[in-house]
C-alpha cells in the first residue's frame, strides 16, 4: 500500500503525473487548473520529474505541441478549463482524428458570457462529441488513480486515443482530500512503457494529418467512431487491473444503494456525493431512492445503464449544463436515446442546476426528489425538465 497523504487535488493530481513519467507538458494557465501545471512546473524546475516544461502562448499552442509530442511518441500531458478549452477546440478534435495518445484534465468551469470562474459542466459539454475517451473522477483519490488509468488507456495498441478527465473546479480542484498514491512497483507494474504504434520519424517517413476529399473522409471518421466504441473493453479491462494493483474497483457507473430502488438518481462529477446523502436520508423516511453515478462519459456506457435501471419506475437526472433548445441537459438527453423502446421503461425527469457554482444542498436534492414525485403524479408520461434554484421559474 502506498504512502496516505493530505493534499490539495490539484497537486495529487500533478504527482500522479509525475508517477507517469511523462516525457513533455505544455501549458497556459487558467482558473482554476493551473495550480496544477505550476505544481508541475516546480517538480521539473527542482530535478524531481524529468520532463520538459513548455510555457506556450495559448491553450490552443498547448495542444498543438502536445500533438507534436505525442505524434513523435513521447508521453505528452496539459490541462485547461472553460474558455481555455474552448481556444484549444480545434486541435482538440485533430488529436483525436489523429489517434494520437495523450491525457489532459479539464478543470470543469462555466463556459462565458456572462464572464464565470465557477464550475458546472458547461466546458465538458463543449466537447462531448469531439472524440476522446472522457471519465468523470468524484474525489480527490479517482482523480489521482485515473491520471495513470489514462495513460494506460490512451497508448493501448487496442485504442490509441486522447483520454480526457473531467475534474470540478474549484468544488474538487481546490480542497485537501486524503489521497494513498502508488508506490513505484505499482506504476511500473500497471502502466507498461509507451511504444507508439505509428510515429514521426526522419528514417521510417510517415503522413499525419493529411487532407482527405469526399471519397475517403466518411470512411475516416467512420473508423474513428469504430475505435472509440471498442475502446470500451479496453477501458473496462485497464480499471479491472487497477483493481488487482491498488484494490480500488472502477466500473462506467458506480451505484449507491440502488439495487432495490424504485426511483434513482443519476448524477456526474463530485455532486454524486452530496447525492448520497440525500438518499440516506431519503432511506431514513421510507423512501425508495438510490443512485447511479456515470464515471464512464465516452464511450457512453448505453447497456450498464439498461442493467442498471431495469428494476426502476423513475430517474431523476441532474445535468449541470443546458443543450440549448434540446429541452433539458446532455445526459438527460443521452439516458432518454439509451432507454428508447426498452420494455418498462423508467419515467425520466431532469433537474438541471448548480450552474457556476450555485450551492445544491442535500435538502435541495431532498426537494428535488418531492418535486419529481409530484410531477409524475400529474403527468407521468410528459417529458420534462426543470430548472431548479433559478428566481422565477
Amino acid at each position: 500500500m502506498g504512502k496516505r497523504i493530505g493534499l490539495e487535488v490539484s497537486l495529487s493530481a500533478a504527482e500522479a503525473v509525475k508517477m507517469a513519467d511523462v516525457d513533455c507538458i505544455a501549458a497556459y494557465p487558467i482558473t482554476p487548473q493551473t495550480h496544477i501545471v505550476e505544481h508541475l512546473s516546480e517538480l521539473v524546475n527542482n530535478g524531481e520529474l524529468d520532463a520538459e516544461f513548455i510555457p506556450v502562448e495559448s491553450e490552443h499552442s498547448a495542444m498543438s505541441v502536445c500533438a507534436g509530442i505525442a505524434a513523435v511518441g513521447a508521453r505528452a500531458f496539459t490541462c485547461t478549463s472553460s474558455q481555455g478549452l474552448a481556444l484549444m477546440n480545434e486541435i482538440v478534435h485533430i488529436v483525436s482524428s489523429m489517434r494520437l495518445p495523450m491525457v489532459m484534465i479539464l478543470a470543469n468551469r462555466s463556459l462565458s458570457a456572462p464572464i464565470s470562474i465557477w464550475n458546472d459542466h458547461t466546458d465538458v459539454m463543449s466537447v462531448r462529441d469531439c472524440g476522446w475517451v472522457q471519465v468523470f473522477a468524484n474525489n480527490g483519490q479517482e482523480v489521482f488513480d485515473h491520471v495513470l488509468f489514462g495513460y494506460r488507456v490512451a497508448e493501448s495498441e487496442k485504442v490509441m486515443l486522447p483520454v480526457m478527465i473531467h475534474v470540478d473546479g474549484f468544488i474538487l480542484t481546490h480542497v485537501i482530500e486524503p489521497v494513498e498514491f502508488w508506490e513505484t512497483e505499482q506504476v511500473e507494474r500497471y502502466l507498461p512503457e509507451f511504444k507508439p504504434v505509428h510515429a514521426l520519424h526522419p528514417d521510417r517517413p510517415v503522413t499525419m494529418g493529411c487532407i482527405a476529399g469526399p471519397p475517403i473522409f466518411s470512411e475516416v471518421k467512420v473508423a474513428q467512431d469504430e475505435a472509440l466504441i471498442q475502446s470500451k473493453s479496453e477501458i473496462i479491462s485497464a480499471w479491472k487491473e487497477l483493481g488487482d494493483i491498488v484494490g480500488r474497483n472502477y466500473k462506467p457507473i458506480e451505484g449507491y444503494k440502488h439495487e432495490d430502488a424504485e426511483t434513482l438518481f443519476i448524477t456526474q462529477g463530485c455532486f454524486g456525493e452530496t447525492v448520497s446523502l440525500a438518499v440516506d436520508a431519503l432511506r431514513d423516511e421510507g423512501k425508495s431512492v438510490g443512485l447511479l453515478m456515470d464515471r464512464l462519459w465516452r464511450p457512453f456506457p448505453f447497456e450498464e445503464f439498461r442493467q442498471a435501471v431495469e428494476n426502476a419506475k423513475s430517474l431523476i437526472v441532474i445535468d449541470r449544463a443546458i443543450s440549448y433548445g434540446g429541452q433539458g441537459g446532455p445526459l438527460a438527453l443521452d439516458l432518454r436515446s439509451a432507454l428508447y423502446k426498452e420494455k418498462n421503461e423508467p419515467i425520466i425527469t431532469n433537474f438541471i442546476c448548480g450552474l457556476a457554482s450555485r450551492d445544491v444542498t442535500i435538502d435541495d436534492f431532498k426537494n428535488i426528489y418531492n418535486r419529481s414525485m409530484e410531477k409524475i403524479k400529474v403527468n407521468p408520461r410528459e417529458e420534462d425538465f426543470e430548472y431548479y434554484g433559478v428566481r422565477g421559474k
